[in-house]
Parts: structure tokens; C-alpha cells; sequence
């Protein structure tokens, strides 16, 4: 399939910079934690061969990156607050007003007294990092994991406003989405919902990504950084596999014209669609083939993950998406998706 720019694409952007480029592409898990190891390891040695412990105000200062120092933080006190949580005794009233102030001014006290040795550090550094450059490199899967791990599904408002003060890069649309909800004073949220928020808030604020060249500058100078191999590499075109179901009148047409994947995905069938698609492909899919109804997308995905081969899927989709225009890129795209997920 040739290379496109996803959102770039619904959202009719022109510019061509490579913060957009790689959008469509997966990112590499392991090509990003070697990375984030690399660079970690470089600026923890650098810090901690002239200081035994690091505190609050030079972790701010740490690394060229303000976000990943801003991270790091996030990080640190996050943990802080589940180790908090571990300890409240189940025989005192946490709640009660004197004992939340006095728990106030010593949590306070704390974090003006942050002081964290090297092998501590360390892997809030690493994650630090690797947030970033999903941030930077593709923020609408950033904005999916961030809305997706809330938990069951609902996301609390209070939470998502206490993780979003943290992002100072591609930070518009989730600080749009955090306003709104507090403007309706909305104290959860399912996921569903939150996702058609967005989805129309990126739209209402012709949303584009930040360029990544200043980013790269910035790490390459304490570890090169190639933007290119944190991504999956995709491999050459090719028919799809032979023994392919009886010609259907849209989706079997569609499937004869061969697919474009990766080299992972030559050896690995897509497991379900739901956890596969990234947020880009759940928007786009949403806006040309669903006509903006993320909950009818939404129980497509759910269907076709229910049924047990690929002929069962194009049956289900030409009965009910007959319709679909067959020759847009976002038709062949979710079909390319589907068979994969019974290949």
C-alpha cells in the first residue's frame, strides 16, 4: 500500500514536514527502549559521576528535552502516590479534614526534599524518555494510551487534568479535550466518548503535529538519534495469500489486488483489530468509512473480532457496507487490517 499521512490526510494537511512523513507507520517498542536505554544510560553518567543522588529542581534541568525531564517527574511522583496509597491503614479515617491537610503539608514537604540515587533514577529516566518520543513521534497513539489506561473503560477527568499539565509538546488537543470536560463539569467519562471528543476537537483545531527536527537535535547531540529505524520496517509488495474465499461483489474484489506489510506481519496474524489499530486509523476509519459514528466503528470491530475466518468477515462487510467506495485508500487500508487479522 503506498505511503500516506493517516490524519494528515482526513484533516486535508498540506504540510509535508517529517513530524507527519512516518505517521502511518508503526513504531518500534524495542527500537524505542534501546534508544531510551542508550541516551539514559549516557546522561545518568555524565550526572551521577560528580553527584551521588539527584533532587527535584536538577531533575528539571537534567536533559536538553524539557518534556523528558517534565516526564521523569510525572513518573516519580505517580509511583510516589501508588506506594502512598499501598500504606493507608484500613483502622484511620483518611479522609477526615485534619488528617487530608496534614497528609497535604507533608506530601509538600516531600516533594521539595526529592533525592534519588543512580539505580532509583534510572528507569524513571528510561521512561522519561520513551514517552517523549512516542509524544513527538506520534502523538495520536500518545492520546490513545492515554485515554486507554484510565482503566474499565471510564476516565476520570481529574486524572486525565493531572497527566495532561505534564505535556508541553503536541499538548493542544488533550488540554481542549480537559477544558471541555470541566466546562461541563463532567467528572468521568467513557472512552467511547472521550475518543469522539477528540476526534472533533482535532478537526475544529486543524491540529498538526510539532516538527520533530528541533527534538532530534536536541538528543542527537547527547546520542544520535535516527528517526527512520525507530520504525517497523515494511517489506515489498505482494499478492495476497492464494487460497482466498469465493469473489464477493466489494471486499473479495478489493482482496485479490494484493497488500502491502511488514515483515512482521508476514509471519504474524493480527491477534483481534481492537488493540492492533492505532488512534490515527480508528479516526480515519471512523470519519470516511463509518461516517463519523465511532460507536457503529466501534461495533464493527467488535464483530469482526467475534467471527472465525476471513469469510465470515467479508460476508458480514458486504452485507452491511456495500456501500463503502472501494477505491479510497482508507477502504483498501481497513481491508489490508482485516486480513491480516484472519491470515
Amino acid at each position: 500500500m503506498a505511503q500516506r499521512m493517516a490524519l494528515a490526510n482526513v484533516y486535508n494537511k498540506a504540510n509535508k514536514s517529517e513530524s507527519l512523513k512516518v505517521m502511518d507507520e508503526k513504531i518500534s517498542l524495542l527500537a524505542v527502549e534501546e534508544y531510551s536505554d542508550k541516551f539514559s544510560a549516557k546522561i545518568a553518567d555524565g550526572y551521577f559521576a560528580r553527584h551521588q543522588k539527584i533532587s527535584g529542581g536538577e531533575i528539571l534541568k537534567l536533559c536538553p528535552s524539557r518534556q523528558i525531564n517534565l516526564f521523569v517527574v510525572r513518573e516519580l511522583l505517580k509511583t510516589w502516590k501508588q506506594e502512598t496509597a499501598r500504606y493507608r491503614s484500613p483502622y484511620f479515617n483518611y479522609e477526615a479534614p485534619d488528617v487530608r491537610d496534614s497528609l497535604t503539608r507533608f506530601q509538600n514537604a516531600l516533594s521539595n526534599n526529592i533525592s534519588i540515587a543512580r539505580d532509583h533514577f534510572l528507569p524513571l529516566l528510561k521512561k522519561g524518555v520513551a514517552h517523549t518520543l512516542f509524544l513527538v513521534l506520534n502523538p495520536y497513539d500518545f492520546y490513545s494510551e492515554t485515554l486507554d489506561k484510565k482503566g474499565g473503560g471510564t476516565i476520570k477527568v481529574a486524572d486525565l487534568k493531572s497527566e495532561v499539565k505534564y505535556i508541553k509538546i503536541n499538548q493542544r488537543p488533550l488540554e481542549t479535550l480537559v477544558q471541555k470536560l470541566e466546562e461541563k463539569n463532567t467528572v468521568s467519562i467513557a472512552g467511547n466518548e472521550a475518543f469522539a471528543m477528540l476526534d472533533q476537537i482535532l478537526e475544529e483545531v486543524s491540529f498538526a503535529p510539532e516538527d520533530v527536527g528541533p527534538f532530534v537535535a536536541q538528543l542527537s547531540a547527547i546520542v544520535p538519534l535516527d528517526v527512520e529505524a525507530l520504525y517497523e520496517a515494511s517489506g515489498p509488495s505482494g499478492n495476497a495469500p492464494g487460497n482466498q474465499p469465493p469473489a464477493r461483489p466489494i471486499v473479495n474484489e478489493q482482496l485479490q489486488k494484493g497488500h502491502v506489510t511488514t515483515v512482521a506481519d508476514n509471519f504474524q496474524k493480527i491477534p483481534d483489530l481492537k488493540n492492533r489499530l492505532t488512534i490515527n486509523q480508528k479516526f480515519m476509519f471512523t470519519k470516511i468509512l463509518f461516517n463519523g459514528d465511532f460507536d457503529l466503528f466501534n461495533n464493527a470491530i467488535a464483530k469482526i473480532d467475534s467471527l472465525a475466518s476471513l469469510d465470515e468477515a467479508t460476508s458480514y462487510l458486504d452485507s452491511h457496507y456495500s456501500n463503502w467506495d472501494k477505491e479510497t485508500e482508507e477502504f483498501e487500508e481497513f481491508m489490508d487490517m482485516v486480513t491480516k487479522r484472519f491470515s
